[in-house]
C-alpha cells in the first residue's frame, strides 16, 4: 500500500500524539499524588516535623472531626476532661452550663471538642455533649482518670499530650480555643483577641501592656491562628521540654517566650497578652467588673470540691447579675459602682491561696 504524502504526514503526526499521550499517562501513574493538606493555600498547609515522635500525626478520626465542628473560619474551641472533671456534677457540668448562661454565646457548644483521656470521660462526655474525642491510649500509658494533683506526674504527661494534639490541629489547617474545663464562659472572648495575635493568652501576671513579654502567661486559656510559623512555633515548645525537665508546658512557655516572640526571634510570632479585667481568675480577682467580664478560672484553688463549690457560687452571682433589671444597671453604672466578684469561700483569700 502507497501513501501519499499528506496521508503519510497526517499519519506521523497522530503516531507522535500518541505516543506523547501514552507517555504522559505512564508518568502519571508512577507519581504519588500529595496529601491534600498540601495542596492548601500556605496558612492552612500542614507542616510535618520529625521531632522524634512517629506517632505525631496519629491522632485518628481527628481529622475526620474537626470540619464538623469548626466556625466558617476554622476555628475550633477545645476543652478536656478525664473521669473525675467528666462525670456529672463536675467540672463539665459547670462549664456547659456557663455557655447557655452567657450572653448569646451557648453558640460556641457546637464549635467545642471535649476531649476525654480515658473512656470513662468519653462515654459520659457523650452523654451530655455532640462533639468528644477519645485520646488515644498510645498517648500515653498512664492512668489518667482521676483527679490528678499539679505536677504529679500524670498530670505533666497530660499537659504535654494535649500539646501534642494541639499541634497536629494546627497543623491540620484549624485555629484553635483552648479553654481548661475549671474556667466558666460569660461572654464571647474572640471580640478581645486581635487579629493580629499568632498567639493570644491569659495571665497569671499582667503588666497592663497586651504586647509586653513580661507579663506572666496562663496556658488554661489561649488561642493560636493557625500559620505554618505557629505550627514551627509548637514544635519548638515541645522540644524544650527536655531542656527543662521535669516541667510543664505552661512554665517552659513562659522560659521560652522571647526565643519564640522576641526582637531576635527567626519566628516572631506575635503574642497578646489578654487583660485580666475581661479574663479573670482566683489567683488575681482585681474585684473585677461583672460589666466586663468574659471568662473567669478556678486558678490557685486546690481540690476538686473547692473548685466546683466557688465556680458554682461564681456562676449564681453571674445569674443575679443578668436578672438585674437595665435601669439598676445603668444607674449603678452612672454612680461610678461596679459589680465586683466575691472572694472565693472554698479557694482562700487573696493573701492565703496557694500558689
Amino acid at each position: 500500500m502507497e501513501f501519499h504524502d499528506g496521508n503519510f504526514r497526517r499519519f506521523v503526526k497522530l503516531w507522535i500524539a500518541t505516543t506523547i499521550a501514552l507517555f504522559l499517562l505512564l508518568m502519571l501513574a508512577s507519581q504519588r499524588w500529595p496529601r491534600l493538606d498540601a495542596m492548601l493555600p500556605s496558612p492552612w498547609r500542614a507542616t510535618k516535623h520529625n521531632t522524634g515522635n512517629s506517632n505525631e500525626t496519629n491522632f485518628a478520626g481527628l481529622a475526620e472531626l474537626l470540619p464538623k465542628v469548626a466556625t466558617d473560619d476554622r476555628t475550633v474551641i477545645i476543652t478536656s476532661v478525664n473521669e473525675a472533671f467528666a462525670r456529672p456534677g463536675s467540672l463539665l457540668g459547670l462549664f456547659r452550663e456557663s455557655f447557655h448562661a452567657g450572653e448569646r454565646i451557648d453558640h460556641f457548644l457546637d464549635h467545642l471538642i471535649v476531649v476525654a483521656v480515658d473512656p470513662m470521660a468519653y462515654r459520659h462526655c457523650r452523654s451530655v455533649h455532640r462533639f468528644c474525642y477519645l485520646l488515644p491510649p498510645t498517648k500515653t500509658s498512664m492512668n489518667l482518670s482521676s483527679a490528678s494533683d499539679f505536677m504529679s506526674d500524670a498530670y505533666v504527661e497530660l499537659v504535654w499530650t494535649k500539646l501534642e494534639l494541639q499541634q497536629r490541629v494546627l497543623q491540620l489547617g484549624y485555629s484553635f480555643l483552648f479553654t481548661d474545663v475549671d474556667i466558666l464562659w460569660f461572654r464571647d472572648p474572640f471580640r478581645h483577641i486581635g487579629l493580629h495575635a499568632d498567639m493570644a493568652t491569659s495571665c497569671d501576671v499582667y503588666s497592663g501592656d497586651p504586647d509586653d513579654l513580661n507579663s506572666l502567661p496562663n496556658t488554661g486559656f489561649y488561642y493560636v491562628k493557625a500559620t505554618n510559623r505557629t505550627v514551627e512555633m509548637l514544635r519548638r515548645w515541645r522540644a524544650a521540654r527536655r531542656r527543662f525537665p521535669p516541667d510543664h508546658e505552661q512554665n517552659i512557655f513562659n522560659h521560652i517566650k522571647h526565643e519564640l516572640a522576641g526582637a531576635d526571634s527567626d519566628l516572631r510570632i506575635r503574642v497578646q497578652f489578654l487583660d485580666p479585667a475581661h479574663f479573670g481568675g482566683f489567683c488575681q480577682l482585681f474585684h473585677n467588673d461583672m460589666a466586663t467580664a468574659c471568662t473567669m478560672h478556678a486558678n490557685c484553688c486546690v481540690g476538686m470540691a473547692n473548685k466546683i463549690s466557688d465556680l458554682r457560687d461564681v456562676l449564681g452571682q453571674w445569674k443575679n447579675y443578668t436578672v438585674m433589671p437595665p435601669a439598676e444597671k445603668k444607674k449603678a453604672n452612672a454612680a461610678g459602682r461596679s459589680f465586683g466578684w466575691r472572694d472565693p469561700a472554698k479557694c482562700g483569700t487573696p493573701d492565703k491561696r496557694p500558689q
